[in-house]
């Protein structure tokens, strides 16, 4: 990065600082200190991917436990089915997280949420009953992980299945193969994240992205936190 490019970035974060700073003055100790709490939790280390998920019901509730097990980011594939929500099953779960959607007409959207992810440094693991995968629980963490989950119906998709980097299973033990999607998403982060906090793996938010998910969190509970923002930075223009 060049000096110029450096001095610019400092001078964003600073600022970035010193707005967070005064908007704090508008949130209660208690809602600051649970804040803080929830951010420590916070993970970018693992990911979810929901490929074509067309009922409510199930989309809400795995943004529900992506949300209460401390993911941060969701990439919602949709080619076929549209993403919408329940709000009685969400339970507000959508304000905390941040929701990346492929949706172009036209395109591979599995293609380029893949792409996007590994550029980002995710290994991704696509969830499949076959027994030519390898058992949630030998899953090591070490890596960033992309777990994808499948259409309710047909499962993850042709393409996911031949350019993951693995697939991966939940093992059974009755004559059903496979659970619902909302169940087997719960099974698999809580493992996954359960292991994760237990390793040694940089699981943790840096401190920039800790700074910009505050500011994120403060605008959403502030009331009128807009106007707020646009006349504090005016005054140190």
């Amino acid at each position: 990065m060049s000096e110029k490019k450096e001095e610019a970035v400092e001078l964003m974060v600073s600022k970035d600082k010193l707005l967070l700073n005064h908007l704090s003055q508008y949130v209660s100790d208690h809602k600051k200190s649970f804040i803080e709490k929830v951010l420590g939790q916070r993970t970018r280390h693992l990911t979810l991917v929901l490929e074509d998920i067309y009922q409510s019901q199930n989309a809400s509730a795995v943004v529900r436990t992506c949300e209460c097990l401390g993911l941060q980011d969701i990439h919602i594939i949709e080619s076929e089915s549209s993403y919408s929500v329940n709000k009685r099953v969400l339970k507000g779960a959508n304000k905390w997280i941040d929701l990346h959607r492929y949706k172009m007409k036209g395109f591979n959207n599995t293609e380029i949420c893949f792409r996007k992810l590994r550029d980002l440094g995710y290994q991704i693991l696509a969830t499949d009953p076959s027994p030519d995968g390898i058992p949630l629980n030998e899953i090591p963490v070490d890596n960033k992980l992309a777990i994808v989950m499948g259409n309710e119906l047909r499962g993850t998709s042709k393409f996911t299945l031949e350019n993951a980097d693995q697939k991966i299973f939940i093992p059974m033990q009755g004559f059903t193969e496979s659970l619902n999607i909302s169940v087997s998403a719960a099974i698999c982060l809580y493992t996954l994240t359960t292991k994760l906090r237990q390793s040694s793996a940089p699981w943790q938010l840096t401190e920039d992205e800790r700074l910009q998910l505050q500011l994120q969190w403060f605008r959403k509970i502030i009331r009128r936190s807009d106007l707020i923002e646009r006349e504090f930075l005016r005054s140190i223009e």
